[in-house]
């Protein structure tokens, strides 16, 4: 589970990276919405890691079998005792997440308390603004012109001065027809998801950095989207922006216009749009670019087999001679119970010889439940050694067989010792092995 999270953290370092180094480029090679498009990659190159076994398939290797018997003893090896640091951060990362999203609920709860329906008054007006305007969408708040994300659908928050503070028909068809657009494309619920996903990155420095981008990349991709619709109107738009005040950024909330965005915002409007094409262009090169970030991060190396790949590659192993002074014990149930049989382990190491999984294969394993999880338990104190190829250690996975046997042989009673409650039986010959003592009282 640490190893997944350590690569999805590492996915999402190396997506934002990207995205802050390609932005700007590409909005003036494609246009705004083809760029904001590239906010795409942190989530997919974060996702990576967990895309199903299937689609990256690792080697697997079958190494010699061990074989569980009574006289193995019936408890585990002392762990040592020392300082989990890996649980410890997990731990404070899990307590600053649950604090920041618990402090975007109370934000979004306030937001959604301070609203009030549209007056009666506003029904005409906003009528003649937009004739096709849902006036179940509008509410009225402070914060406004905004949109807040909500079911069944976006609002568009409007302050109670709006017909004064945008005095003209236009400007306020400007506006309106701004934040119609953010409730279209689904921003504001894109805008929830960024805040989310700060609170759970809330230690990283790249996720603070990329917030007032990623809500400035979304305000030129929403402008771009609402020019093209009124293209003669690019004049009127910059003065309406000019003519606004302009606030600070609250979470959950797209205003009409926030600091610093003024600047940015205006010199997209007096840029010369891109056409189609290039649009279209765009496009292609950012979904190519998370298709390649997809696969290479989501890979998983195979490794081939040493006889067709010659003696550069080698598999992973397990430190037998370890494996072998720590195995499984024999849980006192089972041997009360008379149950034994075969566990086949399938074992995934990486490529610093970690183990990331440990699994059991149902077709091949005849042993009780109680059985397969002291075989897997035992995983955790054996020692792992990666395999080789081309001079790189990579991972992949290992099949270790291991038999739960309740009649071991030996060639003297006293070479080995049975547990509490079995008893030496000889078998032919010198052989001697451990069996149940029966519980029934001797017949006269």
């Amino acid at each position: 589970m640490t190893d997944v999270l350590l690569r999805m953290l590492c996915g999402t370092t190396l997506g934002l990276t990207l995205v802050l180094l390609l932005r700007r480029p590409a909005c003036r090679m494609f246009g705004a919405g083809s760029a904001f498009t590239l906010w795409l990659l942190p989530i997919a190159l974060a996702l990576a890691p967990l895309l199903p076994e299937q689609l990256a398939p690792a080697a697997m290797v079958v190494l010699p079998g061990l074989t569980v018997t009574p006289h193995v003893g019936t408890a585990m090896p002392s762990p040592v005792v020392g300082i989990d640091w890996a649980e410890w951060l997990l731990v404070t990362w899990a307590i600053g997440a649950v604090a920041g999203l618990l402090r975007l609920g109370v934000h979004y709860l306030r937001l959604l308390r301070g609203l009030r329906k549209a007056p009666a008054a506003w029904t005409s007006t906003l009528a003649e603004t937009i004739p096709n305007l849902d006036i179940r969408r509008v509410r009225m708040h402070d914060a406004g012109p905004a949109v807040l994300w909500s079911l069944p659908r976006s609002l568009v928050l409007l302050p109670a001065d709006f017909a004064d503070r945008f005095d003209t028909d236009a400007t306020r068809e400007l506006v309106l027809r701004h934040e119609l657009t953010h409730a279209h494309r689904g921003d504001a619920l894109w805008s929830l998801a960024m805040e989310i996903a700060s609170a759970l990155l809330w230690f990283h420095p790249l996720a603070w950095l990329a917030r007032p981008c990623f809500r400035l990349d979304q305000e030129l991709a929403c402008d771009a989207a609402s020019l093209r619709a009124l293209p003669e109107r690019s004049a009127n738009y910059a003065r309406a922006l000019l003519d606004s005040v302009a606030v600070q950024p609250a979470p959950a909330l797209l205003p009409w216009l926030s600091e610093p965005q003024l600047k940015e915002r205006i010199a997209m409007i007096a840029r010369i749009p891109p056409g189609a094409l290039r649009r279209r262009a765009g496009f292609a090169a950012i979904a190519l670019l998370l298709a390649g970030g997809l696969c290479v991060a989501g890979a998983r190396v195979p490794i081939a087999d040493a006889a067709q790949t010659g003696s550069r590659s080698t598999l992973p192993t397990v430190d037998i001679t370890y494996k072998n002074r720590n195995p499984p014990h024999y849980p006192v149930e089972a041997l009360h119970k008379g149950e034994e049989g075969k566990v086949l382990l399938v074992i995934t190491v990486d490529a610093s010889g970690k183990v990331t999984g440990v699994t059991v294969d149902p077709k091949r394993t005849t042993a009780p439940a109680i059985l397969q999880t002291a075989a897997m338990q035992a995983v955790n104190n054996w020692r792992f050694n990666p395999g080789m190829k081309n001079g790189h250690a990579v991972g992949g996975r290992i099949t270790v067989p291991v038999t739960f046997s309740l009649n071991p042989t030996w060639t003297s009673p006293g070479s080995q010792s049975c547990p509490a409650g079995f008893r030496y039986k000889k078998g032919d010959g010198k052989s001697y092995s451990c069996i149940a003592q029966s519980s029934a009282p001797a017949s006269s």
